[in-house]
């Protein structure tokens, strides 16, 4: 069964290496200042949401904090929090002198990680900041720019296809010759097919030995692992939160809606579903009006596409006719510069369709 963040928030399997050796408390908590911690200058979750946050400030009023902010030491002695920023803010709003700690030596990409970690196993993470930190940790991993991480799941995807087909064809033809050799040979042939056989492989140890011993085909260098794939499926299975073909899919695609939508999605302003509805509308000032009412007056996803619907037709009709001037004006421009007029067969289209506008023309006028 894979793990939810329910059942289990803050455990991963996912290896973070940091060295603890000579590190003070690194196995206990204690209590410091909290005027003492200071917050990393890049933070891998940029927004928190307001009434979860309410919520967990009354918790801590009434329990305190009851899992110590993990820190490391920096520069000069200073501490600077690694994980619990929710928790740090509830204790500034409360106005606590004092939080518990633990305290670790962790380098930058070490804290990085398990910052990310911890995040990316939180309930309250939007899809948006969940994709891009899911993005960031396998950058870490693989030792990759964040942008080259998208084409190179889709990669994967790919070569993964190919794989199966591969084992499908290589399947199919041993079934084919399986039943070959069950239908069409008789008890001579099969005779005679042993004796060649014992030659064949007569030969072949003769000629075997000659040769360095070693080079005989291997099937498994076919079916070689890639090695990126196996860290890509290492991080996805130690987070449990979905496959990375799920992710590839599913979460991905996500990060191509406008930047006002993303915006409202990290903001958890607006669900991915009626996010993605709302990205339909093409013209940005409208989207961002629509956007806007939408989440003001929390309309469902159903009340949001059947505008979108009523409201498709009449805008197109609008907008089209102010449009087909610059149109055609650009389809020509397109067609003198087109080698088409080199072949017969597109030549003859545009001269169908040139013969139509003449055509049209005349009636018009």
């Amino acid at each position: 069964m894979r793990r939810t963040k329910t059942s289990q928030p803050l455990k991963s399997k996912i290896e973070v290496p940091w060295d603890t050796i000579g590190a003070p408390n690194s196995d206990s908590q204690v209590s410091i200042p909290v005027n003492q911690i200071s917050l990393p200058p890049t933070q891998p979750r940029r927004y928190f949401d307001s009434e979860a946050l309410k919520q967990l400030t009354e918790s801590i009023k009434q329990h305190g904090i009851l899992q110590p902010l993990l820190v490391r030491l920096v520069d000069a002695g200073k501490l600077e929090l690694v994980a619990g920023e929710r928790r740090y803010r509830a204790a500034l709003e409360i106005g606590l002198k004092e939080v518990p700690v633990v305290i670790r030596e962790l380098d930058d990409n070490a804290a990085f990680q398990l910052a990310l970690i911890e995040n990316l196993l939180r309930e309250d993470l939007n899809p948006v900041e969940e994709t891009e930190g899911i993005l960031q940790l396998l950058a870490l991993k693989l030792g990759r720019s964040i942008e080259e991480i998208p084409p190179l799941l889709r990669r994967l995807q790919h070569e993964r296809k190919e794989a199966a087909k591969t084992s499908n064809n290589v399947i199919g033809k041993k079934k084919f010759d399986s039943l070959l050799s069950e239908n069409n040979v008789t008890e001579s042939e099969e005779e005679k097919l042993d004796n060649e056989n014992i030659e064949s492989n007569a030969l072949l140890s003769s000629e075997t030995s000659k040769n360095v011993i070693g080079k005989e085909e291997k099937p498994e260098d076919s079916t070689q692992v890639n090695p990126d794939l196996t860290i890509v499926e290492e991080v996805f299975d130690g987070l449990g939160l979905m496959t990375w073909e799920s992710f590839a899919n599913n979460r991905l695609p996500l990060l191509n809606l406008p930047e006002d939508i993303l915006e409202a999605l990290r903001k958890g302003a607006v669900e991915y579903t009626k996010a993605k509805a709302i990205a339909q509308i093409q013209d940005k000032d409208e989207r961002a009006a629509f956007l806007e009412q939408a989440i003001a007056q929390n309309w469902s996803l159903s009340e949001i596409k059947r505008y979108i619907s009523e409201n498709k037709t009449p805008n197109t009709e609008k907008t089209e006719p102010n449009n087909y001037k610059e149109r055609f004006t650009a389809a020509t421009t397109k067609l003198r510069k087109s080698p088409i007029w080199s072949d017969p067969s597109k030549r003859k289209q545009v001269e169908k369709l040139l013969l139509q506008l003449e055509t049209l023309v005349n009636v018009e006028i």
